[in-house]
């Protein structure tokens, strides 16, 4: 199973096995990852599962879509270019070591 790394805003360290096929939202919510709120359970009509895909993983992931850009403007903390929402990020082995940062809030 793939791996993710979770850093939260305090630096604290978090690594879970994910699911091919769930979103990373998905996965954080089913290990506890409380700093992503997730209030529209992956519908992308919120912006509280904001995540920074780690530099070196930017091109991995991709960039957010026009759809998922315009939800980010409601993002409760800056929003970077490697700023997703972690309910469009679909878990694929290719992801396997993906290090996630977490913005100091999400509402």
């Amino acid at each position: 199973m793939p791996r993710i790394t979770v850093i939260s805003a305090d630096g604290t360290a978090q690594t879970v096995e994910a699911k091919p096929g769930d979103s990373v939202m998905q996965t954080a919510m089913a290990h506890g990852i409380d700093a992503i709120t997730a209030e529209c359970g992956g519908a992308m009509a919120c912006a509280t599962c904001h995540a920074y895909v780690a530099d070196d993983w930017a091109d991995r992931v991709g960039p957010a879509g026009e759809t998922e850009a315009d939800m980010l403007e409601f993002a409760a903390c800056e929003v970077k270019p490697t700023s997703r929402l972690s309910c469009q990020i679909t878990v694929s082995e290719s992801l396997d070591g993906l290090v996630l940062h977490l913005p100091e809030a999400q509402v």
